[in-house]
């Protein structure tokens, strides 16, 4: 099992510390390190900067979100980031919500699974560098009746395969996933619950013809270091709260959807009651200790390794570290905590 960093998003005051977290986990030997965009900072340009600042470790968009470029644009960026990094870069995708989508993009959140197929197939068509045909339900390439022409790519990127990964949470997006994906990025994956997920993502492979053994589960986890996993744990309820109860609309999230398979109805439907309702403090009180423990790595080195060897056993092949903390300083011994905790571990 590889490790990966995912240093969130651009611009809420750790910028610094971003760069200098990245740069300790490329000397470390860690993967790949990811970047998300929401409605603030867009993970291109932040990973370009982190490949000008690193030398050997992947970069990867978790997530570039699908309404917010066309096909053909996330084709040139990726083609672009992987020259400019010297063939690091891991193509990240993701539908967003209805909320970003539609309030932010302007681009209506309508069958999300047919639109992502036909998303991929044309960035796999660009990729290709052959001209670009495309005819479809969302896009028809070259624009009939206009004087537009099939056109390719320009660019030579390093690799002529780029990874491509989904962020899924819905079983039909995960099948969807393991169907015409190289990776899957996942969230609040807990490794006692591996079958909501790779069960789904097996299906999908199946479809294709294919198995698992080359696809690359990559399960995103907060990482905290000490005695009291309470406390730690403690830290990160604001962050579980935010998804699971004001992540999309009350008919709409993802998330909380996600919680209530793992069993947690009745706590997932609270914590959305109170975050919607503006009660921010009480919905992360209200959120489950074992809900953010088994979703995360807490604890000292040994219980961290413990946990790791679970993840591996579920079929994770890429483990995404969140590192948390206050100060820098933290975040760097979470980082090479989790270094040493995958030794420990004899996974590395």
């Amino acid at each position: 099992m590889r490790l990966g960093i995912n240093l969130g998003y651009w611009g809420l005051g750790m910028d610094a510390d971003n760069i200098a977290v990245a740069q300790e986990a490329d000397r470390l030997g860690y993967a790949v390190c990811w970047a998300a965009e929401a409605y603030g900072s867009d993970a291109a340009t932040v990973l370009s900067y982190v490949a000008a600042k690193t030398e050997r470790i992947d970069v990867g968009s978790a997530i570039f979100q699908i309404p917010a470029r066309t096909p053909a644009m996330t084709a040139m960026t990726a083609a672009t980031l992987d020259t400019l990094s010297g063939g690091r870069f891991r193509l990240g995708l993701g539908v967003s919500g209805p909320q970003v989508s539609e309030g932010w993009y302007g681009v209506k959140f309508d069958k999300p699974l047919a639109r992502t197929r036909e998303y991929v197939e044309i960035i796999r068509k660009v990729m290709s560098r052959e001209r670009l045909v495309h005819d479809g339900a969302n896009w028809t390439l070259p624009l009939p009746g206009a004087p537009g022409k099939p056109i390719k790519l320009t660019v030579h990127p390093v690799r002529e395969h780029i990874p491509l990964y989904i962020a899924a949470i819905g079983p039909k997006n995960l099948e969807l996933t393991g169907e015409i994906a190289d990776g899957w990025l996942g969230i609040f994956f807990a490794p006692e619950h591996a079958s909501l997920s790779v069960d789904q993502l097996r299906a999908g492979r199946a479809k294709a013809g294919l198995t698992l053994d080359g696809f690359d589960l990559c399960a995103t986890v907060a990482v905290s270091v000490g005695e009291d996993v309470k406390a730690l744990a403690d830290t990160q309820r604001w962050y579980t709260a935010l998804y699971v109860g004001g992540m999309g609309s009350k008919e709409k999230n993802f998330y909380n959807q996600l919680a209530c398979r793992m069993g947690y109805e009745a706590e997932a439907a609270e914590v959305q009651r109170l975050y919607l309702a503006g009660e921010k403090d009480a919905a992360a009180a209200a959120v489950p200790h074992d809900l953010i423990d088994a979703t995360s790595l807490l604890g000292t080195k040994e219980r961290i390794a413990d946990r790791m060897q679970a993840y591996a056993d579920a079929g994770v092949t890429t483990l995404t570290l969140a590192p948390a903390g206050f100060t820098l300083e933290e975040r760097m011994t979470a980082l090479r905590t989790g270094v040493e905790a995958l030794e420990l571990a004899g996974l590395a």
